[in-house]
């Protein structure tokens, strides 16, 4: 842990990392995925399929994760990581503009451009987070939290705009200059945000840190046996499984049973976004000035963001069955307030419980939330527009169809609920001794563990 905590100036610097992390993704998550479907009239499986891969490659989190361990060096992991992120960036938009005159090797490279897509994310996102983790007071991580999840929701706006405009009138050519510039910036940005950071703050190493060789393997056994870092891992992948599959089905939700149009279930999307900013901002003041009281405590705003997402979604099925008279604005209002409150929350605890246990498991420990976090996100969304297909072919009602997949999201959030309160952010002697025992006989005494 750091002696003395990064300042805010700091926080923001790596929240520019997160900024320009989000820049690139917009573009390759977003754009490609528009210019593939509207321009080149190509089946909009296949960007569905690029995204999903790019959130499979995610899985090896916990190996990018392990390798900073190793190395004791997080800054290398970040600019490298942000550089292979840039490349994939570029790389494609080149395949896109390429499949307008060769499909199948346009493709083939877009494979290619999201596989470093997805490492670059994997190897960037979870060194930064631990670094955060590192370098923050306890006091300052839920607005820590809160201030690089923002920048980073900056980045996706920001992006957006100034690239849309730039984009007109629209040429192959025009997409792969924006996204080059873009992406070069980016990485530039990160290079200068993260500089020094390391070297400045002061840290207590254990003696054998950056020498401990571990393999891999043995790590990752060493931090699934310590009950609080496999609870935690679990609570992360079942949150956000929930989370993410509301998703593709709110907009669609709205013009099919409240009769919105385009522009007005767009502008929902906008009214939720401003929910989840003021959830946000209220757990980042509470944590921070209450951090010694029950009320800035992080466990329970996790717990309670859970349950008052359960809640909101049990609100938008009810309205569904009671139709435009329902204040569909205000409930999904209610919604995003409720999923910023959770989520700061548990980003803000993953920085928290990433250094307990054994000292030099911090990157293991982030890279395997990470991975279970770009898992449920990448069966999310799917899950939740499949569930409303099935729904809609045995119930000849929108309104139930959607409201049952909505009441099935909210059983998930309660179970996400169940399993935060099991989460002990405080024990952390019980784990650096289990994890000590665990070091000296990973092979018999971590495997008989049971989850409690």
């Amino acid at each position: 842990m750091s002696t003395n905590g990064l300042g805010w100036i700091g926080i923001v610097r790596l929240g520019l990392v997160q900024t320009s992390l989000g820049a690139i993704v917009v573009l390759t998550t977003s754009t490609m995925n528009r210019v593939m479907v509207v321009e080149l009239a190509l089946p909009a499986m296949l960007p569905g399929a690029l995204v999903a891969f790019h959130y499979a490659i995610q899985m090896l989190r916990p190996r990018f994760g392990h390798g900073s361990d190793v190395g004791g060096k997080l800054t290398p992991w970040i600019i490298g990581g942000m550089a292979i992120l840039a490349l994939g960036g570029i790389l494609s938009a080149v395949a896109t503009a390429w499949m307008s005159v060769a499909v199948t090797q346009g493709i083939m490279l877009a494979v290619i451009a999201f596989m470093l897509v997805g490492i670059g994310v994997g190897a960037s996102g979870t060194s930064l987070l631990v670094l955060l983790a590192k370098k923050v007071n306890p006091q300052r991580r839920a607005a820590a939290a809160t201030i690089v999840w923002l920048m980073m929701i900056c980045g996706f706006a920001v992006t957006a705009t100034l690239a849309g405009s730039f984009l007109d009138p629209f040429s192959n050519q025009r997409l792969i200059e924006v996204t080059s510039v873009v992406s070069i910036i980016a990485f530039v940005v990160s290079v200068f945000a993260v500089g020094n950071i390391e070297k400045k703050q002061q840290q207590s190493f254990d003696p054998d840190k950056g020498k401990d060789k571990t393999p891999f393997r043995e790590a990752l056994i060493q931090v699934w046996g310590e009950p609080e870092a496999r609870r935690f891992t679990i609570f992360v992948f079942v949150s956000m499984l929930a989370y993410s599959a509301q998703d593709l089905i709110l907009e669609p939700f709205a013009g099919l049973v409240f009769g919105f149009t385009p522009g007005e279930s767009t502008k929902l999307a906008g009214v939720q976004h401003g929910g989840l900013l003021m959830g946000m901002l209220m757990i980042a003041f509470l944590g921070t000035l209450f951090s010694d009281r029950k009320i800035g405590k992080l466990r329970l705003w996790t717990v309670a963001g859970c349950i008052a997402s359960a809640a909101a979604l049990a609100g938008l099925a009810i309205g569904g069955m009671i139709g435009p008279p329902w204040p569909l604005r205000i409930a999904v209002f209610a919604l995003g307030f409720a999923n910023g409150a959770f989520a700061v929350a548990a980003i803000a605890s993953m920085m928290e419980l990433a250094s307990s246990g054994h000292s030099s498991r911090e990157g293991m420990r982030m890279g395997l939330w990470g991975a279970a976090q770009a898992i449920a996100f990448g069966i999310g969304g799917f899950m939740g527009t499949v569930a409303v297909d099935v729904t809609r072919y045995f119930f000849n009602s929108p309104a139930l169809a959607y409201g049952i997949v909505f009441i099935g999201q909210a059983m998930i959030f309660l179970l996400a609920a169940y399993l935060a309160a099991r989460i002990d952010h405080n024990d952390h002697i019980k784990l650096q001794q289990h994890s000590h025992n665990s070091h000296e006989d990973f092979s018999t005494g971590v495997l008989q563990n049971e989850y409690k």
